[in-house]
């Protein structure tokens, strides 16, 4: 297929994206109005009243970014359904936040998550800590941000850095205006928009593909349909165990303790509101993970005889579902719009979020521990200029140095730091080397396309150029690879998180029963309370009388040590 056989946007499309900025922008003046007198605990986390609803739309729109909207298609598309999987994960992740994390933090009445590792441990363990979360933020956010500027450049000719600045352009306006209440009430808004955009890409998807069981056919016939795969090798890239239980650790470390996920949490009316939040949300979750995987087998069962990426009519994996959606779309005016507003919803949601909790934890892990005697008019004012500047691998022992505070009570500040300082270590050492010696294809294990059905211009043969794709994609193979590059570098990216986790947890433990005095004062002093009435007996059967009448009032002895 021709890209000349492709529609671009039209004026009703410009509409359609320019309404998701419009109204996300009026969002922000309207709390900005509403909220002006208020102090900067309400613009960072709305006061504490909010309800579960917002938040729990505010919480899926948050994490279902422009890269879920895009990638997650794709990789259905060339690895299969299995992707379907995450919904385990996400499940665990959830109850485990609800159940574990939230309550602490809630209790706690902090505003940023690291003041709690300064109350269980020390100051610099939550500076350390706080550093760590503003680089996996920015880095994060970076990806997010650029993902749809790459959609909106391969199906309009934008300019792809224009894209991305007003992106951050619109992001930053909002959050200063309005703070949290602003975020959230956007996000809630494009979590809606990011519904339509995918269910219009699944009614029309499934129409042109001939229909739900056609399209269910194609994708049992292409082995797109293998989902369960039981294989416990750590270096598969999907398999059950790796998306259920390397899934949980890298989400949990992503969202469980992470800054913006809680901060919406303590921001609700209740701990109940907030539990509930977190409920609401897995069910939004669900859905956006049913509608993204639907989507990729539509697209697969639609260029099951011609593959665009194999044709090279798209560049990159992340260009093919908008290049599918300005194909089944193009001949509808606005659609196309819709579809990149859904994209951008999920960008401006993250970014929006992220943006907000950086500015939380940045004024209250920094800017409130130098300045201690700010006024509210001045605390609201920093707040909202820390928004203007303010735009995995970290998220394993990040988790790690939460767990080993709320789980383990003897860990000390010592033992929280060395665990950090391993785990990061662990997860980067781990990630890098991946970065430079990339999985083999047998670890990996993409699934077959065809383009036998593709006219080439440039090719009489339309078999050459899947041969070519095919054996490009493993060239790293043709590299030297030592015993290291195989194994530990090529376990699945999944696991990277419960390997800094068991890294920091590990080592955490070891270090405070190494250094630390807390484990051995409380093993003495349970010691001390269960043998304090056997040695009273014997002192006084050797000792009778005098010894009863010379011992100390104020003697501390456990309760029943007396009778």
């Amino acid at each position: 297929m021709d890209d000349e056989q492709l529609g671009t946007f039209v004026s009703w499309d410009y509409v359609v994206f320019a309404c998701l900025f419009v109204v996300s922008s009026g969002i922000g003046v309207f709390f900005a109005v509403k909220e002006r007198k208020n102090p900067s605990s309400e613009f960072l986390v709305g006061g504490r009243q909010m309800t579960c609803g917002p938040v729990a739309l505010s919480l899926t729109a948050s994490f279902m970014s422009a890269v879920t909207v895009l990638g997650a298609p794709s990789d259905v598309y060339r690895f299969g359904g299995s992707f379907i999987l995450f919904g385990v994960a996400y499940t665990f992740v959830v109850i485990a936040t609800a159940e574990l994390f939230v309550p602490v933090f809630y209790r706690s009445g902090i505003t940023s998550t690291y003041e709690y590792l300064e109350i269980r441990f020390c100051k610099g363990v939550r500076m350390a800590a706080t550093l760590i979360y503003i680089l996996q933020t920015i880095l994060y956010t970076g990806v997010v941000v650029f993902a749809p500027a790459l959609a909106l450049n391969q199906v309009t000719g934008f300019n792809l850095w224009g894209s991305i600045f007003a992106t951050g352009i619109v992001c930053t306006f909002y959050c200063t205006l309005g703070g949290l209440k602003a975020v959230v009430w956007t996000d809630a808004f494009q979590m809606v928009v990011m519904v339509v955009g995918f269910m219009t890409v699944l009614v029309q998807g499934t129409r042109k593909t001939g229909g739900a069981a056609s399209v269910w056919e194609v994708a049992k016939n292409g082995n797109r349909l293998d989902i369960f795969d039981f294989d416990p090798d750590p270096l598969r890239r999907h398999t059950f165990w790796t998306i259920s239980v390397g899934g949980t650790f890298t989400w949990l470390g992503i969202y469980g303790v992470n800054q913006s996920t809680i901060q919406r949490c303590i921001s609700c009316k209740t701990e109940t509101h907030a539990k509930l939040a977190l409920y609401f949300n897995l069910l939004g979750l669900l859905v956006i993970l049913v509608c993204a995987v639907f989507s990729g087998l539509i697209m697969y069962a639609f260029y099951t005889n011609c593959d665009p990426w194999t044709a090279q009519s798209v560049t990159a994996p992340d260009q093919l579902m908008p290049y599918f959606v300005m194909e089944i779309l193009g001949d509808y005016p606005g659609l196309p719009g819709l579809f990149v507003a859904c994209a951008f919803s999920g960008t401006l949601s993250t970014v929006a979020a992220s943006i907000n909790a950086l500015a939380t934890v940045t004024y209250e892990d920094f800017v409130k521990q130098c300045c201690t005697n700010l006024s509210n008019k001045a605390s609201g004012w920093i707040s909202k200029g820390l928004s203007l500047s303010i735009h995995g691998m970290c998220g394993g022992p990040m988790l790690g140095l939460f767990s080993l505070g709320i789980i383990f009570p003897w860990t000390n500040s010592m033992g929280a730091a060395g665990g950090l300082i391993v785990g990061i270590a662990m997860s980067f050492w781990a990630g890098v080397g991946a970065f430079i010696y990339p999985a083999l294809d047998i670890n990996t294990r993409p699934l077959s396309l065809s383009m036998e059905g593709c006219l080439q211009a440039n090719s009489s043969d339309p078999t050459s150029a899947a041969i070519l794709w095919t054996t490009g994609y493993c060239n790293s193979s043709v590299f030297h690879r030592s015993s290291l590059a195989d194994h530990w570098y090529s376990m699945s990216y999944l696991y990277y998180s419960a390997v800094g986790f068991s890294a920091t947890v590990t080592a955490g433990l070891l270090i405070s029963f190494i250094t630390g005095t807390v484990c051995l004062q409380r093993f003495s002093l349970k010691i001390s309370r269960y043998m304090a009435p056997f040695i009273l007996s014997f002192t006084r059967i050797s000792r009778p009388g005098p010894f009863a009448e010379k011992q100390p009032q104020n003697m501390m002895l456990p309760p029943h040590a007396s009778q």
